[in-house]
């Protein structure tokens, strides 16, 4: 019943995704917004809210931690890790948009990138797996904007 319903309909397509459904201009087309993506983010471990941010987050620790960007001596949990991240990412607002206004890579890459450094040495993903990752959370973040109706009242460019 649940793959009636619009959600359940959501969960199958992106549970029946694999690495065979990335296309090489896919491929091609996410090695280039990963890379504009880190390159933005690393500039954006220079700002002032990105400073805010990793200091606020140095009071979170765990066994299990993700490197910060620009900041190799220091590591969070990977929530913390995605968040500080996906802040410097966003500070400079270069990142990659779809129209309507959202940026896609700066929310789905820290998250993907922190995640794949949380798994254990012997389960570590393949660079294709991650290509494959960061394309799913592109999907979703794609799918949820087209149901949202808030993104309808963006105005047109």
């Amino acid at each position: 019943f649940l793959s009636q319903t619009i959600t359940g309909n959501f969960a199958s397509v992106i549970h029946g995704l694999n690495a065979n459904h990335l296309t090489d201009q896919v491929i091609q087309r996410s090695k280039r917004m990963i890379l504009d993506t880190l390159g933005v983010g690393l500039l954006g471990t220079s700002t002032e809210v990105c400073h805010k941010v990793t200091q606020y987050s140095k009071i979170y620790s765990s066994d299990i931690s993700s490197t910060i960007w620009g900041h190799l001596d220091f590591r969070l949990p990977p929530l913390y890790a995605a968040f500080v991240n996906g802040v410097a990412v966003h500070s400079m607002d270069f990142d990659d948009t779809w129209h309507p206004a959202t940026h896609p890579s700066g929310a789905v890459l820290p998250a993907v990138i922190a995640l794949s450094e949380a798994f254990p040495q012997k389960k570590k993903i393949s660079g294709l797996d991650l290509l494959l990752a960061f394309n799913v959370g592109i999907e979703v973040q794609g799918r949820l904007l087209r149901f949202s109706s808030e993104a309808r009242n963006i105005p047109k460019r």
